[in-house]
């Protein structure tokens, strides 16, 4: 049976100050249609019933998760005990599936993507579920056209096409994943045709997932089989909290896909935006007649290319300001020149450093 697994443990440290440990970005509303994670549990339509669905994030947003997703069962919502990237992660997520369904398969995804329309992205799953079911040992992933050279995505080359009728949408043998490539690398990649931005999202049977685990990285294997040993005893929370902390952290990506033999990627036949950062919001929102992005309760005079976001009804009044970002919280405000997006990790990065964690 098909079950759904939700990655949701990130920090969202662009969408600071908006995002914060106890409310990153996946539990946000960025888009006015619920939170994220809310959207990607109900992206999944009637491809999974409640009871096949499992979120895995770090464990002081179990709680707020919960709260989130008041129909799921308590043990559907797993809390990490610290970071140590997506392929433990995956992992756990695996061997806790195959307790109840030996013979599972999964569509892994992250939790604060938009993706639409919900149609085709359930229409593309369950093609995919078909391709993972008719080959013992085949992983499925999903690309993205890419629309841009851009150097913040990894990317997929494609090999020999696979598609098997006209009515599937276009899929291939993966011959290389590449990692986030500098400028002229990305503009050679874009250019060629051949590669795809890699979308994060997989489909493959439980069991060879672990195998594949269990081949390549043998030391984090056996820190995952240890906890599952010990999951539903006693014991398990002292042994999730010591083992898992001994995993040497890596991505999905690194430990498997660049190993693994058969891998399909599918070109994805929906909508994507990862959301990584304030400047997304152009994207998913429409703009006003001066090209601002409001999302809150706004004067602006002289005002163009901006971004405005509020948590409340606090007025925001913007004279004479163009391209800027201007986000407000009950006790944090950001002002930030847009072409300077990224270094709104380096803010939180000197938070911490100053010790102000009250506004982490």
């Amino acid at each position: 049976m098909l079950h759904a697994v939700i990655m949701a443990g990130g920090a969202g440290t662009r969408f600071w100050p908006a995002s914060r440990a106890d409310r990153p970005k996946q539990l946000l509303d960025l888009t006015g249609d619920g939170t994220m994670i809310q959207a990607t549990a109900a992206r999944l339509g009637d491809l999974v019933d409640n009871d096949r669905i499992l979120v895995v994030t770090n464990e002081r947003l179990v709680e707020p998760i919960q709260v989130q997703f008041p129909a799921l069962p308590a043990a559907a919502i797993v809390g990490e005990p610290c970071k140590r990237d997506t392929a433990p992660c995956i992992g756990l997520a695996a061997m806790l599936v195959s307790r109840d369904d030996p013979e599972a398969i999964m569509v892994v995804m992250p939790s604060d993507h938009v993706i639409s329309p919900e149609s085709a992205f359930q229409s593309a799953v369950r093609y995919g579920a078909g391709l993972v079911a008719a080959a013992e040992d085949r992983i499925v992933t999903f690309g993205i056209q890419p629309k841009y050279a851009a150097e913040t995505f990894g990317y997929i080359e494609r090999g020999e096409s696979i598609s098997d009728h006209a009515a599937a949408p276009p899929t291939y043998q993966v011959a290389r994943f590449r990692e986030k490539p500098k400028g002229d690398v990305a503009r050679e990649y874009f250019e060629s045709g051949r590669f795809y931005w890699n979308s994060g999202i997989f489909i493959w049977k439980a069991k060879t997932i672990l195998d594949a685990l269990r081949r390549y990285e043998p030391a984090m294997y056996a820190h995952l089989e240890a906890i599952n040993a010990a999951w539903g005893t006693p014991t398990q929370a002292k042994t999730l909290a010591t083992e898992f902390a001994a995993i040497q952290g890596k991505s999905i990506d690194y430990a498997v896909m660049e190993h693994h033999k058969d891998v399909v990627v599918i070109e994805a036949p929906f909508l994507w935006d990862d959301v990584g950062n304030w400047q997304s919001l152009e994207r998913l929102n429409e703009s006003d007649a001066n090209g601002n992005t409001v999302l809150a309760n706004h004067l602006g005079i002289d005002t163009q290319d901006c971004i405005i976001k509020a948590d409340d009804d606090h007025l925001i009044v913007t004279l004479g300001m163009s391209g800027v970002i201007v986000v407000h919280t009950r006790d944090a405000t950001l002002v930030a020149d847009k072409q300077r997006e990224e270094d709104i990790r380096e803010v939180v990065k000197k938070l911490q450093a100053n010790g102000w964690d009250a506004h982490l």
